[in-house]
Order: C-alpha cells, then structure tokens, then sequence
C-alpha cells in the first residue's frame, strides 16, 4: 500500500548553477510528440490507464493541430520592448485566446474522433456548439484557475486547445528577453506554474525551472524556494512510496510544501530520469495529490488535467 512519507530536506540540493538561462521558450513541434509518448508509457499497468491513455490522444491530436495549422504571428517588438521595460508578460489573455479561437475548428473536429466515455463525448458537443463569446470565457475562467466544478469536462477540451495557441505563441519569444515579473508567474504569459523541474541538460545541471500551466514556458527559480508566496524557510519534501519497493530518497515526483503560507507544489526530477513530462507524470502521481489532501497543505499552482482533484 503507498504510505506518506515524513517531511525530509531534499537531499540532492546543489549550489548555486552558474548561467543557467533564466527562461526557456516551449518547442510546440516536439512537447505534444513526446507527452503523447509518455502518456502511453504511464498508461501501461496504472490503475488511471484509461485516463492517460486518453490524455496521450488528446496530445497527439495536439501535436497535429501544430503540424496542420499556420502558427501566430510573432508578437510586435514594441509590445515586446513594452513588457521588457515594465516587467510584464509580454502575452496578453487576449492574444492568446485569438490563438485558440483560430485553432478551433480543427481541434473540435479531431477530438470528436478520440475514443471517450459518453460524459466526455457529451461535454465535447457542448463545447463544439459554443460561440467564440461562451469559448471565450470559458477561457478566461481557464486562465483566472477558476473553473466551476460542475463544468470541469468542457474546460479541460478548451483548456488543451488554450494549450496550443498559448504555447505557440510563447515560442515566438526569445527566452533571453523575458524577465521576472513575480512569485509563481510565468514570465512570457502570466500563468501560474504547473509544477517544477530540476533539469539535467547541460549549463543548467541541478537547475530548477518552474513550468507554466498554460503556455509551457520554463522559468529558473531558488532550488529550494516556495512558488507560491516566494519564502525560502519552512520547506519540506514529501514522496509517496510503495511500501519498500521505493526509495524515497530516489523517488522523481515529489511535493514540496511550504509551512510558511501552506501551500504545496509537484517537483519532478528529470535530472534523475529524462523521460519525465511535467504535465504527464502530474497526471500519473495522482496518488501523491490524494496523500497531500490527508494534510493540512493545500495544492498551489494550476493542474488543468487534474480538475476535480
């Protein structure tokens, strides 16, 4: 059976990593591709297999929107230069749901051909006979993390839609001009983080990057650093483990929660495996997220694929 584990400091934090790039663009030509992948990888033998196999469809018909349809013009270098100059996301909501909107049609019209439960299929129609105007809003609650429960099925196809055009648009940024604009803010769109990654590539070995729920951007943040109210005391780590099957010492999803604010985000170390994806394996360790509900911690950031959980 999984149990909890106790709090223990992380034991794998280094020092400081020298030029490390602040920001990272998304590479929308490879992200759906290989989430797809994981998707299926993950699926195989987990009690959530027919949930990850569903997202792994959704990722590849992602990955054919951006190989099928035109990407956004890049943003203009003054409002560029603008957002640089006031430390601001230099997309707007607007932009980005202009991306989605765009997109529409062809994402409608393949995910209507994924297998799905009746309920799924039934809020896919809603969704498909929606005007832009309801799309819209559906998308800015999306963006505001602030989605009516009773709807959650109708937003997770527009937030993945929402996906797309935000991720494609923040590809057109050079990760060199963005700067930071707050604690838990993504630099190029202002989304709230998904979770957090320590990388392994190199020039940024041991390197933590907060990723963006939205547009996939990855931004540098403190390795041991709350992303929700910015405090650098009172952080634990927490693993959810298979009884002695798992080291907790080795485990790649981890919470990390902050006493200060009591809040909680995943970190994933894809320097201890590669294959790890942000968005699918916070899917996968849904186990963790119920664990981390048995105490008094409640979870930060955005997890668009786990709404209701």
């Amino acid at each position: 059976m999984p149990s909890f584990s106790s709090p223990q400091p992380d034991p794998s934090v280094l020092g400081g990593v020298a030029k490390a790039p602040f920001a990272i663009a998304p590479l929308p030509g490879r992200l759906f591709a290989e989430r797809a992948a994981r998707f299926v990888a993950l699926a195989q033998g987990n009690p959530l297999g027919p949930y990850l196999r569903f997202l792994g469809d959704l990722s590849h018909l992602q990955d054919r929107i951006v190989a099928g349809t035109e990407a956004p013009a890049p943003l203009a270098e003054e409002q560029v230069a603008r957002a640089r100059a006031g430390e601001m996301p230099p997309l707007d909501s607007d932009s980005i749901k202009l991306a989605m909107l765009r997109l529409f049609e062809p994402f409608r019209d393949g995910a209507a051909a994924l297998a799905m439960p009746a309920p799924a299929s039934a809020a896919l129609a809603e969704v498909s006979a929606a005007s832009p105007e309801a799309l819209g809003a559906m998308a800015d609650a999306i963006m505001a993390a602030a989605v009516p429960p009773e709807r959650l099925a109708q937003h997770l196809f527009v937030a993945a839609a929402l996906e797309i055009g935000a991720c494609r648009l923040a590809a057109s940024l050079d990760g060199a001009r963005l700067v930071p604009v707050g604690v838990g803010v993504c630099p190029a769109c202002g989304g709230r983080p998904l979770a957090s990654l320590v990388v392994g590539f190199q020039g940024a070995e041991g390197a933590r990057y907060a990723v963006c729920s939205l547009c996939s951007t990855r931004w540098n943040e403190v390795r041991v650093k709350c992303l929700a109210c910015g405090s650098t005391k009172g952080i634990s780590y927490h693993a959810a483990t298979a009884g002695e099957t798992t080291d907790e010492a080795e485990a790649t999803v981890k919470a990390e929660a902050c006493s200060t604010c009591g809040s909680w985000l995943k970190i994933l170390y894809q320097n201890k495996n590669p294959s790890l994806d942000v968005v699918a394996d916070d899917v996968a360790s849904l186990g963790l997220d119920m664990l981390m509900r048995e105490t008094d911690y409640r979870r930060a950031g955005f997890a668009p694929f786990l709404l209701g959980y």
